[in-house]
């Protein structure tokens, strides 16, 4: 089988050539290109490959524009340094990665899979790849319009502690403790915000990161938050949320 490796960093890209080799991996590194130019260049002249390991992140954009931009048939598997939310993007949509650095055992299993894909599945994987070069690139709010009064203020979204669901609204509380009700439903505000600055603890909390300073174990497998302006019973993280919310502070 015959592969081409795009990856910006050389020392990268020969390491991933000489582990194929060393893993008995039955294939060819035909060419090495390094930026998104240049493999749309180099594609439209036709592709001489059945494989394509693309690193996400390259000198000039992500390696998902080029998805955009035109049709490729062969299977790819993506190889990322990307944190743990991007990860989510792959996994929803059913891509193959290699978080680096990339070990032999990922290696294997990686083509493993890419071996039982059928060719009747080859658009389907090609959809999912436009589906988290969507996700990965969408935009996120980066500031609230309040009122107070005939006033209308703008606060960023870096000041914003938490928001909290109560008696049917949802108030936006500050760093500094003031509380503004907002015409979203927390339902609305997980699309809207990113999700590396925020997340949802329970039915009635999202919390931005910088406001988590101190955690503690609590009843039933659950976590429990210590912060002023968060009642008790509302700092409690779910215990389905739990794995999410600590691989969240883990990134």
């Amino acid at each position: 089988m015959k592969a081409i490796i795009v990856e910006d960093e050389k020392l990268s890209a020969e390491h991933l050539a000489n582990m194929l080799k060393r893993i008995g991996a039955e294939i060819e590194v035909v060419a090495y290109y390094d930026s998104v130019k240049k493999c749309l260049e180099e594609f439209k002249k036709g592709i001489k490959a059945e494989l394509l390991f693309m690193d996400v992140h390259l000198a000039d954009g992500l390696s998902f524009e080029i998805f955009s931009k035109m049709e490729i048939d062969a299977p790819v598997i993506f190889t990322t340094a990307y944190d743990e939310y991007a990860i989510k993007a792959f996994k929803v949509n059913s891509i193959d990665y290699l978080l680096k650095p990339i070990g032999a055992e990922d290696l294997k299993g990686a083509l493993e899979k890419l071996r039982k894909i059928k060719s009747s599945d080859r658009l389907t994987v090609l959809d999912n790849i436009a589906n988290a070069y969507s996700t990965l690139t969408k935009s996120y709010k980066n500031r609230f319009m309040v009122k107070t009064g005939d006033s209308i203020s703008s606060i960023k979204t870096s000041d914003i502690s938490h928001f909290l669901s109560e008696d049917g609204v949802v108030l936006l509380f500050t760093n500094t403790g003031k509380r503004y009700v907002i015409d979203y439903t927390l339902d609305t505000l997980e699309r809207a915000i990113s999700p590396e600055e925020f997340f949802r603890i329970n039915r009635k909390v999202i919390i931005h990161i910088n406001s988590v300073q101190k955690v503690s174990s609590y009843f039933n497998s659950r976590l429990k938050l210590q912060h002023p302006a968060i009642a008790e019973e509302d700092g409690v993280v779910s215990r389905e949320r739990v794995s999410d919310f600590k691989a969240w502070l883990d990134r």
